[in-house]
């Protein structure tokens, strides 16, 4: 079998990746999308073709002998966008860390490079794919050339194959007549003239006929059509130059040996620190690398598990300054300690039959009373019942103080991340290229990898310690840079310990009353169906987008059917303008509705509830970029509130025996925090006034007396209001009140000369976001918004929109956690019965015993009014009742 040689058309696929995929940026944020297409395209055509070489050929930047034949070549030719530009670069640095040939000769353009590498090779007996997005390469195909030209289809990447034969059935001309196609039909993306009027098709007759341009100019007067034969005519030479410019030179002079495209070592320790570094987590799996560069570093680490070795490091960890690290290894169970004393040395401390988890949580308690300590991840360590002293009753306060978590402090520098692990913070803060857990062990539990790769196993403990103890100096310096010192300290690290106390107590669910939902549900559900079968006059699957767009759109005829590659797209925004076409539409709707409160909630949750009756959900809090709280395992912040069949859900959620539900939500806060943040007079003094905001701002908008204002217009301003929060365009608020663009846009500027403060405001956090880089909240969060200097218009507006959004939304995020720690701090400082046990957005709901209600609704009314101090006052309302349904 002859050997195999790839070649890549570097620009043409970089380009094409580039729009392809969405702009992707890393934590640095350095724009990555088209690295990462281009990489995907290649591991595809390396795992399909297994070459034994590889090249990838790049255009130079300046002038070619194109250039010097014809001076407008490529002249009309857009310039590349600066995200795309910043990422050549990069390529070319992630090909060359992975040993991976580049070619680029000066006055020629790569596609030259490339034919003439691909015919010697061809000569010299050797098989040749070449990949690239520019069909000009067609004319190179040949039985030993294949073209492939990656097409993104569904989502994901096709690739045509065109040999001799291939190019003759596609276009009806031979690989070398393809040049001449060219030649009489121009190429407007390289700005070849052709020939003025001869299109592909006529194009492709006159040479089909005549072979060549030359051939068909000398036998002029038997070309048709007539008009096709006057255009060569008139313009043979123009024909001849175009031919020349689109002629791919296969002669260059290049220095071009096959041996250096030899391609053994791609998956290096070089080419992994890129892929870390650009953060291609999907690709990283492909290595198998020993990282040679940490050997050092990981000399000094130790396993111990004697109970007097473990004695003599925690002595001498009084003694050493700095910020000592600590991890708890665990599981189910503990499995041990990661101990990092100093920056030069870590250990993993084996739990066992006298180092017990009681033992090593008392002797780093111990040690966090005296010292300040650094760690990774606290609250899911929290949950370890050894831990439990560190946030039980009492005064820990100190405790606590002293405790640095790294992860929640990287998360506050760059919120963007996806991650902020002990790999990451290495990579980050130290400029490491460490192996993650998934990396190292895969899917495998911690407890089997302890015991069948035991050095790894150690490394991996010992890097996390390590990690937290020397990057945690840096990452105190660089929050005290960003002015969110006291963020992280009055804020973030607090909210911890809050968290940890509502995962930790959970929320109580009546099983019962939840199966009977579900049957209720299923009833409903069953209805529908039967409805909808018999509105459209045939069963199909609801559920089958294709099924239902032919119903729609073929069977019933209905507007607005927009075809898309996989059949008619049925969007829930293309449903609700059906609604007024069609009273299935409504039933469909509400038939989604219902299947996902069945799946969702009345299946979903039933699998969470523990054997103490209660749902324990996590509360992540380096998730959402704005700083809002989300809640996973399930997502109890996303319990339906629009329909009543799904407010129903909250009648399972109950308190235990002698408790009640105390619900406390803020009024308006985003809209109050906007009208404090913006100081429009107007909106302060509505909102100080207690007027009805919505009403005030139809009255303005519609110029209409406010006891003349219709409950359409309330409802039509109320959109508005919010909206302005979240930077809505006119066509977005066009959609959701159903009217027009322009009277969207109408709305919105009379809303703007009745606030005229807000439009200056939002102006200028625009303004300094493009500046600065990031917008920033009330108490100093920071939002980056890379994408404000984009120069893709719609990642442009998404970054207008943010950067309007971000300080309003996190200061509202920042003041429900002050209020929810002052809350919980204070309930249990006062020994109440009664416990915070969910958060949800703008909303406290406390399980409040029965001889506690007055007093714990005041300390809600107090502590929540009183997070911050705003120009107009902190509306709050609290409801009671003997589920979460009564309360809300």
């Amino acid at each position: 079998m002859d050997k195999k040689i790839v070649l890549i058309d570097g620009h043409s696929i970089l380009n094409r990746a580039f729009y392809a995929i969405p702009v992707l940026t890393n934590s640095e944020g350095i724009p990555t999308n088209a690295v990462l297409g281009f990489l995907n395209i290649m591991f595809k055509i390396l795992d399909e073709e297994k070459p034994d070489f590889l090249t990838v050929a790049f255009d130079v930047h300046q002038p070619t002998f194109r250039h010097e034949m014809y001076e407008a070549y490529k002249g009309t030719r857009k310039s590349m966008p600066d995200e795309l530009r910043q990422q050549v670069p990069i390529m070319k640095e992630v090909l060359r860390a992975m040993d991976i040939t580049i070619m680029e000769k000066p006055g020629f353009e790569a596609d030259d490079v490339l034919g003439t590498i691909a015919t010697i090779c061809e000569k010299d007996g050797y098989e040749v794919s070449l990949v690239s997005g520019d069909r000009d390469l067609l004319q190179l195909a040949s039985e030993k050339i294949k073209i492939r030209i990656p097409k993104t289809k569904k989502g994901g990447t096709e690739i045509e194959n065109y040999n001799t034969k291939d190019v003759i059935e596609a276009y009806g001309v031979t690989p070398l007549q393809f040049i001449d196609l060219k030649g009489l039909m121009g190429d407007a993306s390289d700005n070849i003239p052709g020939v003025p009027g001869v299109g592909e098709k006529t194009a492709g007759k006159i040479i089909g006929t005549f072979d060549t341009i030359e051939n068909a100019y000398n036998h002029i007067e038997e070309v048709t059509p007539p008009k096709a034969r006057e255009a060569l005519r008139n313009n043979y030479e123009q024909a001849i130059l175009s031919k020349v410019l689109a002629t791919i030179k296969v002669d260059c002079p290049l220095e071009f040996e096959i041996q250096e495209a030899v391609f053994d070592n791609i998956y290096n320790e070089n080419a992994y620190g890129y892929f870390k570094r650009l953060e291609f987590k999907s690709l990283l799996n492909r290595f198998q690398v020993q990282l040679t560069q940490n050997t050092g570093i990981e000399e000094a680490f130790q396993s111990v598990e004697t109970l007097e070795e473990v004695e003599e490091i925690f002595n001498g960890l009084e003694k050493v300054n700095g910020i000592p690290g600590f991890v708890f290894i665990h599981e189910e169970e503990l499995l041990g300690l990661s101990i990092a004393p100093s920056n030069e040395k870590a250990y993993f401390i084996k739990a066992g039959e006298k180092v017990t988890d009681t033992y090593l949580a008392g002797k780093v308690k111990d040690l966090a009373q005296k010292k300040q300590l650094a760690t990774l991840n606290l609250k899911q360590q929290l949950h370890l019942p050894a831990l439990n002293t560190i946030v039980s009753e009492g005064n820990c306060e100190k405790l606590q103080e002293n405790i640095f978590d790294a992860s929640i402090a990287a998360y506050l520098l760059n919120p963007l991340s996806d991650s902020y692990g002990y790999d990451d913070i290495a990579k980050d803060y130290l400029g490491l290229t460490i192996p993650s857990q998934s990396e190292l062990f895969g899917k495998n539990k911690l407890s089997v990898s302890m015991v069948e790769k035991q050095e790894e196993f150690t490394h991996f403990c010992c890097y996390q310690a390590f990690s937290a103890c020397k990057a945690a100096p840096l990452i105190i310096e660089a929050l005290q840079a960003a002015d969110m010192y006291k963020l992280f300290y009055e804020i973030e690290m607090p909210l911890v310990y809050t968290l940890y106390d509502m995962e930790n107590r959970g929320i109580r669910v009546n099983r019962q009353e939840l199966k009977e939902y579900g049957d209720k549900l299923l009833v409903s559900i069953n209805s529908l169906e039967t409805e909808i079968y018999k509105l459209v006059g045939e069963e199909f699957n609801i559920n089958s987008p294709k099924q239902l767009g032919v119903i729609l759109f073929e069977k019933l005829r209905l507007p607005f059917g927009k075809k898309t590659k996989t059949g008619y797209s049925t969007s829930a925004d293309i449903l609700e303008k059906l609604v007024p076409e069609h009273p299935v539409i409504r039933m469909i709707l509400d038939y989604r509705q219902v299947t996902k409160l069945k799946s969702t909630y009345a299946d979903g949750l039933a699998v969470y509830i523990g054997d103490d009756e209660r749902i324990h959900g996590k509360f992540q809090q380096t998730i959402a970029a704005t700083g809002r709280i989300s809640s996973t395992e399930p997502n109890l912040q996303n319990i339906p509130i629009k329909m009543e069949l799904g407010r129903e859900i909250r009648k399972v959620f109950i308190p235990r025996e002698d408790y009640i539900f105390l619900d406390a939500d803020y009024s308006q806060i985003e809209l109050r925090v906007l009208a404090h943040m913006s100081g429009d007079e107007r909106l302060i003094d509505a909102y100080r006034e207690a007027q009805d905001i919505h009403r005030i701002t139809a009255s303005q908008v519609f110029h209409t007396p406010l006891n003349e204002v219709t409950s359409l217009q309330r409802s039509n301003a109320k959109a508005v209001n919010f909206g302005i929060v979240y930077g809505i365009s006119s066509f977005g608020l066009g959609q959701d009140l159903n009217i027009s663009k322009k009277e969207a846009e109408s709305y919105i500027n009379k809303y703007f000369e009745t606030y005229p403060r807000v439009k200056n405001f939002l102006d200028e956090l625009v303004a300094n976001g493009k500046g600065e880089g990031y917008v920033s909240t009330m108490f100093g969060r920071r939002r980056p918004i890379p994408e404000l200097n984009s120069s893709n218009f719609m990642q442009r507006s998404f970054g207008e929109r943010v950067a309007m959004n971000s300080p309003i939304q996190g200061t509202a995020a920042d003041i429900i956690k002050i209020a929810m720690i002052r809350v919980n701090e204070k309930l249990k400082g006062l020994k109440l019965k009664s416990r915070l046990i969910l958060q949800i957005h703008d909303e406290l709901l406390i399980e409040a015993h029965k001889d506690e209600i007055e007093q714990v609704s005041h300390i809600l009314e107090e502590e929540m009014q009183n997070a911050a101090k705003l120009r107009v006052p902190l509306e709050v309302e609290v409801k009671s009742g003997s589920n979460w349904y009564e309360a809300k």
